[in-house]
C-alpha cells in the first residue's frame, strides 16, 4: 500500500456467522468471502449491539449503543444530529458512497404500530411538547428512504450528504420486492420484469412448501444483488478513484427473508442434503412453546417479520434457499473484488465484511429473529482484510458492532469523536463481557406483551434479563453451546448467576454516555 488506504465495507442482511465456509460451514459455497479470511483476520466472537436491522445499522454508523443513539427498534430513524464515523474520513477528503440497503430511516412508508399512551382524564400538551425531545425525527428529512417517495416521483434521490455519504443509491426492503433506486431502474429499463415481481407472479415449484418462499421470475442479472454489484463496479471504474481515497459501503438486502434466490441459485442446494441444527426441536422457554402452538394450530399465519416455528422439511428448504442467496452474494463480491484488481486499486484497499444481525435459521426449530438472543441471531461474521498484512489470522476476543467505526477511523489515522463507545479490534483490548440490547414496539405471537430485554455475554456464559416478565435466561456456553438448558435460578448456579448480574450492571454503567464533554467548570 503506497497511499492513504481505501475501504470497501461489505454488509449483508440477516446473515449468521456460521453460514460461511470460513466459519466452518462445509455446505454453503463462499470462496470469495472465504478468500478475504484467508488473507485477513476472521473474528470468531463478533456480536451485534442489537439484533434488529435499523438499530444495529445505526450502532455501526455511530459506534454507540441503541440506548444512546435512540434507535431502540425498527421505525425510529437515526437522528441527523449524531456524528457518524463516515463523516470523519469524508472531512479528511475521502469520497464516500453507500450502494444498496441503507435502512437508517423508515423504508416502507407504512404508519407505525406503536401508539402514545394517554392517561384518561388528563389534558394533552401541544403536539410539539409531547416527546422528551423537541427535535423529532419526522418530516421530509426523515422519509428520504421511504418507498413512497420513489413511487410518487421516480426522479427522487436521497439528499446528500446522507449520514456522511456523498453518493447514495438505495436498494431497500427484501427478496425480489426491493425498492428505492433499484426499483426505479428496473421499471425504466425492464418494465416487464418489474411487473412480474412478488409471490403472485412466482414460478410454481412443487418441491418447496416453506412459508415466505417463492421462485421469482426476476433473472439473475437483474436481481438486486447483481444490480448492487454492477453499481459498485461502476463506482470503482470512475477515473476519480485513482486520485482521492474512497470509503464504499456495499450493502446487500439478502439473505434476509422472504426467500427468493433467482435462477440457478434457487435450486443450487438440495434440501434433502441439508442437515438440521443440533438444537432443532429443543428449548423450553415460553416463546418457543407459543411458536410451536402457532405451527400446530395456524401455520398459515407465519408471514411478516415475527419469528415462527417450522417443520423439519420447511427448515431444510429455507436453509437451502438461504444458502443460494449467500452464494449469489459471494459471486457478486467476487466480481467487485476483480474490478478492484483490474483498476489497480486492490493493493490500496482494505476490504471488510460483516452482517447487521443473524437469524435463528432452524435453531430450536425457529426462523427469523426477534427477542430470543441465541448465538445464531446475535453472532455475526466480521472479516478484516488489509493488503499490507495478508496473513490469515483468527481472533476469539469478544467484539461488538460498535467497534467497527472506531477500527476504521484509527486504521485511517483519524481520532474518533467524543462519545464513541467502540474499541479498535486490531489492538489487544479484550473485553470481559459485552451487552446486547433489544426493545420491541408491539406484542407478537411469541410474547404476550412488548418486550424490553438486555443480554450480557462472557466467553462461557450468556444471561438475558427481561423487564416485566417472571422468567429470564442463563446458559453455560462451554458445556451447552446450543443454549438448550436454561440455568436461571438453578440453585447449583446461584453464585455464578450473581456474578454475571453484577458484571452486567457494571458494563451497563460503563456504556452510559460520556458525551458531550463539559463546556465549563460550574
Amino acid at each position: 500500500m503506497t497511499k492513504t488506504p481505501n475501504y470497501l465495507f461489505i454488509v449483508t442482511d440477516q446473515h449468521r456467522a456460521d453460514h460461511l465456509g470460513c466459519y466452518g460451514n462445509s455446505v454453503v459455497r463462499t470462496p470469495n468471502i472465504d478468500g478475504l479470511a484467508a488473507r485477513g483476520t476472521r473474528f470468531d466472537r463478533f456480536y451485534v449491539a442489537n439484533p434488529i436491522c435499523m438499530c444495529n445499522r445505526a450502532s455501526i454508523l455511530t459506534s454507540r449503543m441503541p440506548s444512546l443513539h435512540g434507535g431502540r427498534h425498527n421505525g425510529i430513524p437515526l437522528s441527523l444530529d449524531p456524528t457518524t464515523f463516515v463523516e470523519l474520513p469524508r472531512d479528511k477528503g475521502y469520497d464516500t458512497a453507500l450502494i444498496g440497503k441503507s435502512h437508517l430511516q423508515g423504508m416502507t412508508g407504512l404508519p407505525a404500530t406503536a401508539k402514545r399512551e394517554v392517561k384518561p382524564g388528563l389534558e394533552e400538551p401541544s403536539e410539539a411538547l409531547r416527546e422528551a425531545n423537541k427535535r423529532q425525527r419526522v418530516g421530509e428529512a426523515y422519509d428520504q428512504e421511504s418507498a413512497q417517495r420513489w413511487r410518487d416521483d421516480p426522479s427522487h434521490r436521497v439528499r446528500t450528504p446522507f449520514y456522511g455519504f456523498d453518493e447514495v443509491l438505495i436498494a431497500d426492503d427484501h427478496a425480489d420486492l426491493v425498492t428505492g433506486d433499484y426499483a426505479v431502474w428496473l421499471e425504466q429499463t425492464h418494465p416487464e420484469v418489474a411487473a412480474s415481481r412478488g409471490p403472485e407472479h412466482a414460478t410454481k415449484d412443487n418441491r418447496y412448501s416453506a412459508p415466505q418462499a417463492w421462485r421469482t421470475r426476476v433473472p439473475e442479472e437483474l436481481y438486486p444483488t447483481a444490480w448492487i454489484a454492477d453499481q459498485c463496479q461502476d463506482f470503482l471504474k470512475d477515473p476519480a478513484r485513482q486520485d482521492d481515497p474512497f470509503f464504499l459501503m456495499m450493502s446487500f438486502p439478502d439473505p434476509h427473508h422472504p426467500f427468493t434466490p433467482p435462477g440457478k441459485y434457487w435450486d443450487m442446494y438440495d434440501p434433502d442434503q441439508i442437515e438440521l441444527p443440533s438444537s432443532f426441536g429443543k428449548g423450553d422457554i415460553p416463546p418457543i412453546h407459543n411458536l410451536r402452538k402457532q405451527l400446530a394450530e395456524a401455520p398459515e399465519t407465519r408471514q411478516g417479520q415475527d419469528p415462527f416455528a417450522v417443520t423439519e422439511r420447511e427448515a431444510r428448504e429455507i436453509i437451502a434457499l438461504t444458502y443460494g442467496s449467500i452464494t449469489m452474494i459471494d459471486d457478486a463480491v467476487g466480481r467487485v473484488l476483480k474490478t478492484l484488481e483490474e483498476q489497480g486499486l486492490a493493493e490500496d484497499t482494505i476490504v471488510v465484511f460483516t452482517a447487521d444481525h443473524g437469524d435463528f435459521m432452524g435453531d430450536h426449530g425457529l426462523m427469523l429473529k426477534l427477542l430470543m438472543h441465541y448465538q445464531g441471531l446475535i453472532r455475526v461474521p466480521f472479516i478484516w482484510a488489509d493488503p499490507r498484512d495478508p496473513e490469515a489470522r483468527s481472533d476469539d476476543a469478544l467484539r461488538s458492532s460498535i467497534d467497527i467505526g472506531t477500527t476504521f477511523l484509527e486504521c485511517a489515522g483519524i481520532q474518533p469523536f467524543t462519545g464513541s463507545q467502540g474499541r479498535n479490534v486490531l489492538e489487544d483490548n479484550h473485553r470481559e463481557g459485552l451487552i446486547v440490547e433489544e426493545d420491541s414496539q408491539r406484542p407478537m405471537v411469541a410474547f404476550e406483551r412488548p418486550q424490553r430485554i438486555r443480554t450480557y455475554l462472557e466467553r462461557d456464559w450468556r444471561i438475558t434479563i427481561r423487564y416485566g416478565e417472571d422468567w429470564n435466561e442463563m446458559y453455560d456456553l462451554k458445556n451447552d453451546p446450543d443454549e438448550v438448558t436454561n440455568l436461571w435460578d438453578h440453585p447449583d448456579y446461584a453464585q455464578e448467576q450473581s456474578r454475571l448480574v453484577h458484571n452486567m450492571v457494571v458494563e451497563m454503567i460503563n456504556l452510559q454516555d460520556r458525551a458531550p464533554l463539559p463546556t465549563c467548570r460550574a
